[in-house]
């Protein structure tokens, strides 16, 4: 059976939206370091190929690439030569020396196949010239250049090609032009860069380290859960016993800390109208390629309209079904729509605000077969979803509490390092064929200023990241680091304020008029996919007790039928208070038990001899920390128990 938990072909990050000046101004340090070794590494391949055609290089998460048309197809083995001439162009410190072009001039070099090159050569810089139209109409147009490579770019740049530190190129992927499987297939030549030797050394200890924590490696080995691409299909992950207890434990937690909070728990179909969809706003353009495609179906209307006649005439109603004009159902991709239409259901009264709903929501999106990844880009998402109703004036308040339950989680997770991107809009995509948000301009500054004051008033660390809100509200994401310095999406936290209003939300506040209320979406634990493969590799599977597939395992030292009974009997007392607990009675070595204890991540050994039973002890073994003693039963399972209730690291 094919299964997606092993390891998979390298495959390109897609294409990141092209920056707007003001993007570009904001890039780090790291990033124009990146930026120009893109560069560089291009002056290197012509040095090798000059007939390489190149199309865009920009700087992305932990590195740069640069796609290229070649009819030489890079591997690898390639790497040293073409790191060695990047090492030449290092060398000559060259200056990155910027030159603004009229569009007329920007073409007419393209057409001579200047762009991206050494000089100029017989065929045009086609993917230039591509480029160049996708440049707005009065955005500057300009080059770089370094020695003798000029490219057609926006900048910026280190000051020298000298002040680049380290470097290595990394791997090759492929890549449709622009990101459109119907353009050319180009070689994409990933690379990284760091200011040092010593940073670059410290990013790839901690990539053999991640490949040592691949929740897709250690899931197949721990067997928490499998893609069946043969039955089932790709990003649909089946959970199985082990990681369906992670998946329970995860939902536990959830389910008491809302309740804690005030939230009220809701369940909703996997399925809608499109009417929803084109309610909300998802449909027709904004979601629509993240959707699976419609089913379209003739809907049955014979339980509410039969024909009069035919009961008439028989004494029994009709069996015949009559249909309606065909109806298109969509798979839910989101679970705001349905909460929306719950809100609806009754109606509401300032006094029952806020109103918390809370659901562990099935969605399902379409990703494209090569953005899936294990658990971490997957078509079937369970979310920890919940939508707050509430105020304007409660906002503040709410969304702090929010925040709150955020670090709470944190610290039950032991992540130290975080950060919220908070994303706002871009008022010059409101309206026209680029609009992005929707037209609100002053309900994006208002929801803006209270969740930018919120956050600086809670002091939680955050960054501000224009244009990447949501396209009913600013939102924010929540970045978190594994113990390796892993970085991760975790969860996003959204404010909206237009979705309630076009679903005709209201509530009848204290003067008796009637108000739409704000709508806080938020997700702490994210999706069960996600956040489970980021706990498998934050934790390389050694599970905290609480949330490990197998807690306890009693092992016994011979198979003596006295001895086992006394096994039997622990083990019996820990699952009768809901503990995850097995036993091996067998006549294997005690040695060897444990090995496969360990090698299972068994959180807790019980070894038991003949002079534990005699005693009405155990000996404690912890996974992964050894010995810790024997100690008398009714201690140690009293404090099995404690360490699960109290959720301890």
């Amino acid at each position: 059976m094919p299964d997606e938990t092993q390891e998979q072909p390298t495959r390109p990050q897609p294409d990141p939206e092209r920056k707007t000046l003001d993007d570009r101004a904001r890039m780090t340090e790291l990033e124009r370091i990146r930026h120009s070794c893109a560069h560089v590494m291009a002056t290197a391949i012509l040095r090798l190929w000059p007939e390489a055609q190149f199309a865009s290089g920009p700087p992305v998460e932990n590195g740069f690439y640069y796609d290229v048309e070649l009819s030489h197809r890079i591997s690898p083995e390639d790497f040293p030569r073409i790191e060695e001439e990047m090492k030449k162009e290092i060398k000559a410190n060259h200056v990155f020396e910027k030159k603004i072009v009229t569009r007329e001039q920007a073409m007419q070099d393209a057409r001579r196949g200047r762009l991206g090159a050494l000089s100029e050569r017989p065929a045009p810089s086609k993917f230039k010239i591509g480029n160049l139209e996708d440049i707005p109409q009065g955005e500057p147009i300009s080059y770089y250049q370094n020695g003798d490579f000029i490219d057609l770019c926006a900048g910026p740049h280190v000051m020298r090609t000298g002040n680049l530190g380290a470097f290595k190129l990394t791997h090759v992927a492929s890549a449709y032009y622009k990101g459109d499987e119907r353009n050319p297939q180009l070689q994409r030549i990933y690379g990284t860069a760091f200011k040092n030797k010593t940073e670059l050394e410290a990013h790839f200890h901690m990539l053999e380290e991640a490949k040592r924590r691949d929740h897709r490696k250690i899931g197949a080995e721990m067997g928490l859960f499998v893609i069946d691409t043969e039955y089932v299909w790709s990003g649909l992950p089946l959970w199985l016993p082990k990681g369906a207890a992670i998946v329970e434990e995860l939902e536990k937690l959830a389910k008491e800390t809302e309740f804690a909070a005030g939230y009220v728990r809701v369940k909703t179909p996997h399925i809608a109208k499109e009417k929803l969809y084109l309610t909300s706003g998802h449909l027709p353009v904004l979601y629509k390629e993240s959707m699976f495609p419609p089913m379209e179906l003739a809907e049955d209307v014979e339980s509410s309209k039969r024909e009069p006649s035919n009961r008439e005439n028989s004494g029994t109603e009709s069996t015949i079904p009559r249909f309606s004009d065909s109806t298109k159902y969509y798979l839910k991709a989101m679970n705001c729509p349905h909460h929306h239409r719950i809100f609806a259901a009754q109606p509401r009264s300032y006094r029952e605000l806020p109103l918390r709903l809370a659901e562990y929501g099935t969605n399902y999106r379409y990703e494209q077969s090569g953005e899936l990844f294990g658990l971490m880009r997957v078509r079937s998402l369970n979310m920890n979803d919940a939508h707050i109703y509430c105020q304007p004036e409660k906002f503040a308040e709410e969304f702090n509490a929010v925040n709150e339950m955020y670090l709470k989680y944190f610290k039950t997770f032991g992540i130290e390092k975080y950060v919220m991107r908070f994303s706002t809009h871009d008022p010059a995509r409101l309206t026209g064929d680029n609009a992005k948000f929707v037209n609100e301009p002053e309900l994006w500054k208002q929801t803006e200023d209270m969740v930018r004051d919120t956050l600086k008033n809670s002091g939680i660390n955050y960054v501000e990241v224009p244009n990447e809100a949501a396209f009913y509200g600013p939102k924010i994401d929540v970045q978190v680091w594994s113990v390796i310095g892993r970085e991760f999406t975790l969860a996003t936290n959204q404010v909206d304020f237009a979705v309630p209003k076009r679903f005709g939300l209201v509530y009848k506040d204290r003067d008796n008029t009637e108000k739409t209320p704000l709508c806080i979406h938020r997700a702490p634990l994210g999706t069960h996919e996600r956040f489970i493969g980021f706990l498998i590799e934050h934790y390389a599977g050694n599970f905290p007790l609480w949330l490990a597939p197998e807690q306890v395992r009693v092992l016994t030292i011979g198979d003596d039928a006295a001895l086992v009974d006394y096994a039997k009997s622990i083990v019996q007392e820990l699952r009768s208070n809901m503990v995850r607990a097995e036993g091996d009675y067998g006549t294997d070595k005690i040695n060897g038990k444990i090995q496969h204890a360990e090698h299972a991540k068994v959180h807790t050994m019980l070894v038991i001899g003949p002079r534990d039973r005699e005693a009405g002890a155990v000996s404690v073994r912890l996974h992964g920390k050894g010995n810790v003693g024997a100690k008398p039963k009714a201690e140690v399972v009293a404090d099995i128990l404690q360490a699960i209730k109290e959720r301890r690291a």
